[in-house]
């Protein structure tokens, strides 16, 4: 295994792992070196190397919770943007309503999936009801 993180996402599971492989009599190799869970000095380093894990994968989850906010205080973080424009979709449900061509045949017309025709039906509908 090249890294600790790669094994467990926190510190009991890793702790749990371990001490399945433990009772396999399995060697843990991190990184290049071996590690004897058995040994006093080799389970001190791996509980050390997963506190370390632990606290990074936290750090990079608090930096990306930051990020956002602040992209979306900025107003800089929209999601997705939508494959056709209102006009579009109008024109998307007049053709539907019309009712001459199959769901298949509107999202080749408008050069979008099938899932996307549905999905401007289905808010058209609920704006109406």
């Amino acid at each position: 295994m090249t890294k600790l993180d790669r094994l467990a996402r926190s510190l009991r599971d890793a702790k749990d792992i371990v001490d399945e492989l433990t009772r396999r009599e399995v060697k843990l190799c991190i990184g290049g070196s071996v590690h004897d869970p058995t040994d006093p000095v080799g389970k001190l380093l791996f509980h050390v190397l997963a506190m370390v894990a632990e606290f990074e994968a936290d750090l990079i989850r608090a930096r990306t919770r930051e990020g956002t906010a602040v992209a979306k205080a900025k107003g800089k973080l929209r999601g997705k943007q939508p494959k056709l424009s209102k006009k579009q979709e109008e024109h998307l449900l007049a053709v539907h309503l019309a009712g001459k061509h199959t769901t298949v045949e509107i999202a080749e017309l408008f050069g979008v999936v099938r899932s996307t025709v549905y999905r401007a039906i289905k808010r058209a509908s609920d704006a109406t009801t």
